[in-house]
């Protein structure tokens, strides 16, 4: 088989359109014209010698193999900006304070800390995993100077918007449960204590359903809410990020619960024009949250 070395300019465009959900988006992001950038597109196919891209509607997909040409594109390119940054890590120093959700915590902090570090020892990074009113109270204070929050309906001057994740009903990973829309007693919830955004949600969606619900675990922490589901105490309201393996989510037909919509993930920032440093912790922590949270753009 002959030997293939991929372009990276190429597949940044291509990894780009995807992430953007247009490839005009990536043109105008990376001051190329479009018909550069469909060139670049055709050219990769040529390279990996079959179709990468298919028409759908009014726009593109990814066929099987342009699946799996996203996956090591995006890891090719993690690993380019990586060597970058490593080589002219020495430049940046400084103080970054990053909050986010305890969904997040285990799957992306731990990646998003380690590959920065590596880059860029110099800078100090103060990380907190708090819940919602306190991360964008600490963003609006100046005491965080990034935060990853759910959208709550409360925007900070300086915000973005960053998809939206599927909300689910969880419960425990080795049964269906036992309670049954047609039991006549109500559901029992898992949920945060009060105020929580998916508490309101799943209650609200419950309401509108006209199924009799109840409270039967209320914790401070995610850990907690887990350990209820899995006992088998009741059903939680949340998304499939972070879950661990004694939970999973229930399909429509186990407990005839309501169809939930989505929630928004916004990163909130503290100035407009952050500092290099912060701005590159920024880059980092958006390329790992695309690759495990399945985040769709309105």
């Amino acid at each position: 088989m002959r030997r293939v070395t991929f372009d990276l300019d190429v597949l940044r465009s291509f990894a780009l359109g995807m992430e953007l959900g247009s490839f005009a988006k990536a043109a105008d992001r990376l001051g190329r014209s479009t018909s550069a950038v469909s060139a670049q597109l055709k050219k990769l196919e040529e390279q990996a010698g079959t179709p990468i891209l298919r028409r759908l509607g009014r726009g593109m997909a990814l066929t099987e193999a342009g699946e799996i040409m996203l996956t090591y594109a995006r890891r090719l390119l993690e690993l380019n900006d990586e060597a970058a940054a490593a080589i002219h890590g020495g430049e940046l120093e400084g103080w970054i304070r990053l909050g986010m959700q305890e969904d997040f915590g285990e799957v992306l902090l731990p990646e998003v800390l380690g590959r920065f570090a590596r880059a860029h020892p110099k800078v100090r990074i103060e990380a907190r995993i708090a819940r919602n009113t306190e991360l964008l109270d600490r963003v609006s204070s100046g005491r965080l100077d990034l935060a990853l929050a759910w959208d709550a309906g409360h925007g900070l001057p300086q915000v973005q918007h960053l998809g939206e994740v599927a909300m689910c009903w969880i419960g425990p990973a080795q049964s269906a449960g036992q309670w049954q829309r047609d039991s006549g007693e109500p559901l029992p919830l898992v949920t945060l204590e009060a105020p929580c955004i998916l508490r309101t949600a799943a209650i609200d969606a419950l309401d509108r359903a006209g199924i009799p619900w109840r409270i039967a675990f209320t914790s401070a922490s995610l850990a907690g809410i887990w350990a209820a589901v899995a006992a088998g105490l009741g059903v939680a309201l949340r998304t499939p990020i972070g879950l661990p393996a004694h939970v999973r989510p229930l399909a429509p037909y186990e407990a005839e619960l309501p169809l939930m919509s989505t929630l928004g993930l916004h990163l909130h920032r503290a100035e407009a024009e952050p500092a290099a440093a912060i701005a590159r912790l920024e880059e980092i922590m958006l390329q790992g949250l695309h690759q495990f949270a399945g985040l769709a753009h309105r």
